[in-house]
């Protein structure tokens, strides 16, 4: 059992998510950076799926009621056990009455911790992730001061697991700016080519109206394809007939915005959309702070694709690093 001393600034239960409902208007969900989280659970011996908690920028401060393992690894954030500093991205050993807590994160957004066996909630659609617009207990959990929370028996032969880390070559770097590739295409019809070369040669600063649901960038201006005059004083329109979003969709809902929808978005809209951040960049993306600069380059399927495998190799080699 885990007791909620202080909850944190936002705190929830994830795992993978809820992939295979989108088309129906449910978001995949699931933690923000995934490649963070299944680090944790493989340092603590979990398969990478195993449910633990995400944390946004202030982590909670938690009471364990018996003995596990954690890992605590994403945006580098000060945390302590009893008080005294412990590092991050290792195998760490937790006795019955310690408490866990945090300090604001240095850099990135996500900070995961995950225990081994897992966090014992219900599932919704295969998954335990939390999707807080839905506000409905099946739905995960989002941590409140003074709640508890389930956490399973650490699996067999876990604790010889103790103080194994991960080395800094397969741990991902954070900064004050980013590189995002992207696919372009969808309603990119709309966007003039100045528009496109302003796209990919600007600078893009995230604005703090960013979170799990989209990222808001503003840069510009973005030129569209004259178009019938919406309103008295544009000659613009960002409208086109709705249509499907892709996870990672970047729509431009005026010349100076790019809205990027991420893990809990909407299914399809009406804005144009110029095209769609890659898969293996999405993690990236969910570390970007508020003020943080972003350029985009764009790619083509094959090379989308090559990245997708190169970061899955990575991910499967830190594994096999961990478990031999």
């Amino acid at each position: 059992m885990l007791d909620v001393i202080k909850p944190g600034l936002h705190t929830t239960v994830q795992d993978l998510g809820r992939d295979g409902f989108y088309h129906l208007g449910v978001p995949p969900g699931g933690a923000a950076d995934k490649y963070s989280f299944q680090i944790g659970n493989f340092l603590v011996g979990n398969p990478a799926h195993y449910a633990g908690l995400e944390i946004r920028m202030l982590g909670p401060t938690l009471l364990f009621t018996k003995r596990t393992l954690i890992a605590i690894t994403g945006a580098p954030t000060p945390c302590f056990i009893n008080d005294e500093p412990v590092p991050m991205w290792q195998c760490l050993e937790i006795k019955a009455g310690d408490v866990l807590s945090f300090r604001f994160a240095q850099q990135g957004i996500c900070t995961y911790v995950c225990i081994s066996g897992g966090i014992h909630s219900p599932e919704f659609l295969g998954s335990q992730s939390t999707y807080i617009v839905h506000q409905k207990p099946e739905c995960g959990y989002k941590l409140e001061i003074g709640g508890k929370l389930m956490i399973n028996e650490p699996l067999p032969g876990a604790f010889k697991h103790a103080g194994r880390f991960l080395p800094e070559s397969f741990r991902p770097s954070f900064s004050k700016t980013a590189e995002l590739h992207a696919t372009l295409g969808l309603a990119i019809h709309r966007i003039s080519d100045e528009g496109v070369r302003v796209f990919l040669d600007s600078e893009w600063i995230v604005s703090t109206e960013s979170d799990r649901i989209a990222y808001r960038l503003s840069g510009g201006p973005i030129s569209f394809e004259h178009t019938v005059q919406t309103t008295e004083t544009d000659d613009y329109s960002a409208n086109v007939v709705d249509l499907p979003y892709p996870v990672g969709v970047i729509t431009v809902p005026n010349p100076k915005e790019l809205i990027i929808l991420v893990s809990d978005a909407t299914a399809g809209g009406g804005f144009v959309t110029i095209g769609a951040v890659i898969s293996s960049d999405l993690d990236t993306l969910n570390q970007c702070r508020p003020q943080t600069t972003v350029h985009f380059s764009a790619v083509t399927m094959e090379q989308a694709l090559r990245l997708r495998a190169e970061k899955k190799q990575r991910l499967a080699s830190a594994a096999e690093y961990l478990t031999t």
